[in-house]
């Protein structure tokens, strides 16, 4: 579902609309008309879509160490142990 974007018409309205808000719709619903806090009429605005790419083998241990960087997971209560890359093996917060 795509999140929509709305604004009070003119200088009327709430707080709420007159700085927009977001709106999560299907796209099957009709533009909202009104704010649904003060019942301001609102406009749908457009703005930036929201793109989500592939790039989850960037973030696989090889390619984390390949890039220069060290990744840790935490096993214990301020003890982490190295997962990719180079540094100490385990870091204690002691």
């Amino acid at each position: 579902m795509p999140i929509f974007e709305y604004r009070a018409c003119g200088e009327a309205g709430c707080a709420h609309c007159r700085e927009g808000f977001d709106q999560l719709q299907k796209l099957s619903e009709p533009p909202l008309a009104h704010c649904p806090k003060c019942g301001t009429p609102v406009q749908q605005q457009i703005g930036a879509p929201a793109l989500a790419i592939g790039g989850a083998h960037l973030l696989k241990e090889k390619k984390i160490g390949e890039a220069g960087f060290t990744q840790y997971r935490k096993i214990g209560k301020g003890v982490y142990e190295k997962t990719a890359g180079k540094g100490p093996g385990i870091i204690r917060g002691d």
